[in-house]
């Protein structure tokens, strides 16, 4: 029993066509693969299925925790085994889908992670600092890290100063495996858009969002008493509508800035899939258009 993978830039359609392709196919399971549509409440900026799409198919790892909660790669990997061992014991297939790169690897390719060291980040988190300078720091101590992060990524600086700091290894040393693409019982299928249609949808679905009551969604969640984990807050279009919440921008401003965002995390998960040779591409200027031949790949796998 193979189970599958849909993959694809932010914007590029991949949940729609997933649930077409699980509709005409019964015995496939949707399982997401996405960092921030674990969390509840958290709906219209992540595009997370609408309630009549979960009841329609069945869908996995979406609201698993709130959004005051932080939520490590680690536990989506425990999450993800619990469930795939109750599709397959339903004797169905898993088609997962989602554009979280670091997530899809975790669970195809069983990769394994530096633990945590709370002491360390406490310490980290307590001196004075804004993250391009702890970023600066992190370029000292292991300079590939550095090269793989946003400076203002500040979830991503302070995990790799901690376990730079608290191993006593370079946090970039526990990736090799991401270099290491080994064969997979995994069926991996993307969908791949030109890069100007893609910017286009990107605009399109944020005016959509916009329109649909995102804003007061993140406002809702802004008063929540415990407010945002890091990793919640750091979601893309939360992050920007927050800082316009506190009064750091105008709303037009931080729209902009939450689409530019956006098109420049396209390019990098369009570079970060590109390296996976195991990826089998179907190229479309319309995302439906991929339907029928990823029906034909999924009934041969």
């Amino acid at each position: 029993m193979r189970h599958a993978a849909l993959v694809g830039t932010t914007a590029s359609g991949k949940s729609q066509v997933a649930l077409e392709l699980a509709r005409r196919n019964p015995d496939w399971e949707l399982v997401s693969v996405d960092s921030m549509q674990v969390y509840r409440g958290m709906d219209i900026g992540t595009a997370k299925p609408t309630t009549a799409e979960q009841a329609e198919v069945r869908h996995h790892l979406i609201d698993l925790v709130d959004p005051d909660e932080d939520f490590t790669v680690v536990e989506f990997r425990a999450a993800y085994d619990e469930v795939v061992a109750d599709i397959e014991a339903r004797g169905n297939r898993a088609l997962l889908v989602g554009g979280t790169g670091l997530y899809l690897r975790a669970v195809v390719d069983r990769l394994e992670f530096p633990g945590t060291f709370p002491a360390v980040r406490s310490a980290i988190e307590s001196e004075p600092h804004d993250v391009e300078v702890l970023h600066r720091r992190l370029a000292e101590l292991d300079p590939v890290a550095a090269s793989r992060m946003e400076p203002t990524n500040e979830r991503r600086v302070l995990r790799a100063l901690e376990v730079t700091v608290g191993s006593g290894r370079p946090f970039s040393s526990f990736g090799p495996g991401l270099r290491d693409y080994r064969p997979t019982d995994v069926v991996l299928l993307g969908i791949r858009l030109p890069p100007d249609t893609v910017r286009r949808r990107i605009e399109s679905r944020y005016n959509a969002q916009m329109d649909a009551g995102f804003l007061e969604e993140v406002r809702a969640l802004a008063a929540r008493p415990d407010g945002l984990s890091r990793s919640a807050a750091q979601a893309l279009g939360y992050r920007e509508l927050l800082a316009h919440l506190r009064g750091e921008a105008p709303l037009g401003e931080s729209l902009d800035l939450a689409v530019r965002r956006t098109k420049r995390f396209a390019r990098r998960q369009r570079a970060w899939f590109h390296r996976d040779p195991r990826i089998a591409w179907i190229d479309v200027d319309d995302p439906v258009k991929s339907v029928a031949p990823l029906c034909e790949r999924l009934e041969d796998s």
